[in-house]
């Protein structure tokens, strides 16, 4: 296979990490435009078939195909500048955010984070609303949703969303076997099967070692690496879905406040690129040391990591594995149940936190009509939801 220059690839990526914004659905669109029908890197089949191995495996499937369409064109080299281009832009805006919040007091700045937050409130609304759509059309799947949303309400922490992933993945066993569909087309990639096997023995060691090292307490970092990487490694369905997960790791032990944690995450949607990179936020902005640059850093790493490993390690065996009726059917009933996680984190903490006055509810449900009904770009509503936070703040003092 012949390859080409991983700085095209960064080129490209860069351009596409400055623009792209609306989300992992709106990237795939700018991804095919970009690169089927403008550039030619690659044919429909293979890419519709990057795009359903990305969206069948944890991580952030937008990402996931980027890092994929990298190592088509320029291998590994070609893979590395795909994810920097398409990441760091976001992650530099988020990092400087963090700085800057730490600034923001007084009424206007309240006012403003209380805005981001009325704005996460719409956004969540809208992606619960477009997954359940998609990924629960039956009744079947709809009650699997509605009981992983029960478990992790009566039991938020990460066991709890773990359990709700399980009950679903054994549900979907039961009650969603079909068909399995035909491939679209063979994906070639220069990873062997050796390489594969190494990158899920590596995502294992790293899942199970953390944990292990973050007990011994005497690595700085660890315990912040091991929040990001098991979070990354539990994000099924989208990335609004690393939500929960984030928020079990880093507000309930108390490293981020409930407020700091949900103005990040609105901020987030005013800004090209993958919704991952509020790693980057998050990081700089928690307790634990090292914190900062350091810790944006450790974060980006740590949540892209699982996501990337478990790729590699799938693209040599992915013809084989997507003819499985059972892992179809499995994968039919964790997606569901995302959903359902998704909505308990909807209810506590976007919304208990957030809507406390007819007003905050009227803002976030002007936001959540703009971006469903109007199809307003996610930056619009940021502001407007900014805006409005501000004004709120001013009437109340």
């Amino acid at each position: 296979m012949r390859t080409h220059s991983p700085l095209e690839v960064l080129r490209v990526f860069l351009t596409l990490g400055l623009t792209s914004f609306g989300g992992p659905i709106a990237h795939l669109g700018y991804f095919r435009e970009e690169f089927v029908v403008r550039r030619r890197w690659l044919d429909d089949a293979t890419f519709s078939d990057l795009v359903a191995l990305c969206q069948f495996l944890p991580g952030p499937a937008s990402s996931q195909v980027g890092f994929s369409i990298g190592l088509i064109r320029a291998g590994y080299l070609g893979a590395l500048a795909a994810w920097t281009g398409f990441t760091l832009p976001s992650a530099i805006a988020l990092l400087l955010f963090a700085y800057g919040s730490t600034a923001l007091g007084g009424p206007v700045g309240l006012g403003l984070l209380h805005g981001l937050k009325l704005v996460a409130v719409a956004i969540v609304a809208q992606a619960i609303w477009g997954m359940a759509r998609t990924l629960c059309p039956d009744r079947q799947r709809a009650s699997m949703a509605g009981i992983a949303t029960l478990i992790v309400l009566f039991n938020p922490s990460s066991g709890g969303q773990i359990a709700a992933i399980l009950v679903g993945g054994i549900a979907g066993l039961w009650l969603c076997r079909s068909p399995s569909p035909a491939s679209t087309g063979a994906i070639v990639v220069p990873v062997s099967r050796k390489v594969g096997i190494a990158s899920l023995v590596i995502f294992v060691l790293l899942l199970v070692g953390l944990p292990l090292l973050r007990g011994l307490g005497s690595f700085p970092g660890v315990a912040l690496f091991d929040a990001f990487y098991r979070s990354g490694a539990l994000v099924f369905g989208g990335g609004h879905v690393v939500l929960p997960l984030l928020r079990s790791a880093f507000v309930a032990p108390g490293w981020v406040s409930d407020d700091t944690f949900l103005a990040g995450y609105g901020a987030a949607q005013a800004i090209p690129g993958p919704l991952f990179t509020f790693a980057a936020y998050l990081g700089a902005v928690a307790e634990p040391s090292p914190h900062g640059v350091t810790g944006a850093a450790l974060g980006l790493i740590g949540i892209f990591l699982p996501g990337l490993l478990i790729l590699i390690g799938t693209l040599p065996f992915w013809e084989t594995f997507r003819a499985r009726a059972g892992a179809q059917a499995a994968m039919r009933g964790i997606n569901a149940a995302v959903v359902g996680i998704l909505g308990g984190a909807f209810y506590d903490p976007v919304w208990t936190s957030t809507v406390r006055t007819t007003a905050d509810f009227g803002v976030a449900l002007t936001g959540f009509i703009l971006l469903i009904m109007w199809r307003a770009p996610p930056l619009l509503v940021v502001v407007i939801g900014a805006l409005a936070g501000v004004a709120l703040a001013q009437t109340h003092r």
